[in-house]
């Protein structure tokens, strides 16, 4: 059996860190969403992958390459225009004759969540389920005497607990549906509307709802859940790099190859820290953080709940909370990021809400000595902001803040 993951999407409301890479690449617990997808089938024998790319498709490619360092076979299609996800189902058709999983590629999964969808698919269609208390901005489906009646995209009102994860078992003949399916009102082929179009000419459409991880992150705030809900699995330390005498480590702890814990240092886990990196002396990192590779953080920083990725300095004397660093950012002594509950943050004219927030910062900036940026404001990439800036507002791509 072969798997169909669609990985071709930006993803906006994670902007700015996609920016510069795909949603499905941004990093938890230093692994891309998409590397997390991939073990999981390849736990599971399903070694025949397909991944359907297109915005900042190299990446995707260059990471993943053949496949080969996985375990497996990676064969890619291009999807040169977002048209939807049937219309990216419809681009693997010369490659599939028989029954196949389709996945979105930017949510995190586990090996447990594909097993009960092949043990339990059957009929025509077999979605694949969790139950949500709340369902807020998710589709979900209404059941008939255990088969799919319908399903529905983002409900106002709470109509059902059995939300769609976007993860599929189809047969060859999904095709032919494809074909029959109109567009959207938003202009794109959704599947779904594929789907229901099989239910309502009396097929067996059925549901498996998975007790296994699934985990949408559908803003970038989000990711600091997952990164949370990932590190929790870590079992135990693991370093393969160097403790100096008089750091302190607690709980569960991964450090990376040639990176030094320096004297002074406190840590407790659960934390990552990647390759190459200097930390500390007297630096603490507090857990449910995630650092990336080659990444310098000085003494007397307190870092807590947050995701660092490459390439990343951060001065001494900072402070950083439930916030997002992106890579190759250069950031000054005593650099502060404020943390608020319940944000209002503003993307493309609609208001979203950030439970808890302190700032995201996209890739390549450089920041000066004794910045403070305000609750869920964000730095885009590419930026260069003077010392003492306090920043008060988002800023755009490439600014020069004085």
């Amino acid at each position: 059996m072969k798997a169909l993951i669609l990985a071709a999407g930006e993803g906006l409301r994670c902007r700015p860190l996609t920016l510069t890479r795909s949603k499905v690449m941004l990093p938890v617990a230093n692994r891309p969403i998409l590397e997390y997808i991939i073990r999981s089938l390849e736990q599971n024998d399903l070694t025949e992958i397909i991944l359907v790319v297109g915005y900042k498709k190299e990446r995707i490619m260059d990471y993943f390459g053949n496949g080969k360092d996985f375990g497996i076979n990676i064969s890619y299609i291009e999807q040169e225009a977002q048209l939807g996800t049937a219309h990216a189902i419809k681009l693997a058709e010369p490659m599939v004759n028989e029954k196949f999983l389709v996945l979105n590629g930017d949510n995190i999964i586990d090996g447990q969540t594909i097993r009960d969808l092949i043990k339990g698919a059957s009929g025509d269609v077999t979605l694949l389920t969790v139950t949500r208390e709340h369902t807020t901005g998710y589709g979900v489906i209404l059941l008939d005497k255990g088969r799919v009646s319908k399903i529905v995209e983002k409900p106002r009102d709470k109509i059902s607990r059995l939300v769609n994860t976007g993860i599929y078992m189809f047969s060859s003949s999904i095709f032919d549906e494809i074909d029959r399916t109109p567009i959207s009102e938003t202009g794109e082929y959704a599947i779904t509307d594929t789907i229901q179009r099989i239910i309502d000419k009396g097929a067996n459409v059925t549901n498996i709802t998975t007790k296994g991880t699934w985990f949408d992150a559908v803003h970038s705030w989000d990711l600091l859940k997952a990164n949370s809900i990932m590190l929790g699995k870590f079992e135990g330390m693991n370093t393969t790099g160097s403790i100096e005498k008089g750091a302190v480590i607690i709980g569960d702890v991964d450090i990376g190859d040639n990176s030094v814990i320096r004297s002074g240092s406190y840590i407790v886990g659960p934390v990552i820290i990647g390759k190459n990196c200097n930390i500390g002396p007297n630096a603490t990192i507090l857990p449910s953080t995630s650092v990336g590779d080659n990444c310098t953080i000085n003494s007397f920083t307190e870092i807590e709940n947050s995701i660092i990725m490459n390439d990343v300095r951060i001065g001494a004397g900072s402070y950083i909370q439930n916030s997002i660093i992106g890579s190759n950012n250069i950031i000054g002594p005593h650099f502060i990021s404020e943390m608020g509950k319940d944000l209002k943050i503003e993307m493309k004219g609609i208001l979203h809400t950030a439970d808890e927030l302190g700032t995201v910062i996209g890739d390549n900036n450089i920041i000066g000595p004794s910045v403070l940026v305000k609750a869920g404001k964000m730095i885009a990439t590419g930026c260069a902001i003077d010392p003492g800036v306090r920043v008060t507002k988002d800023i755009p791509p490439n600014s020069t803040v004085l």
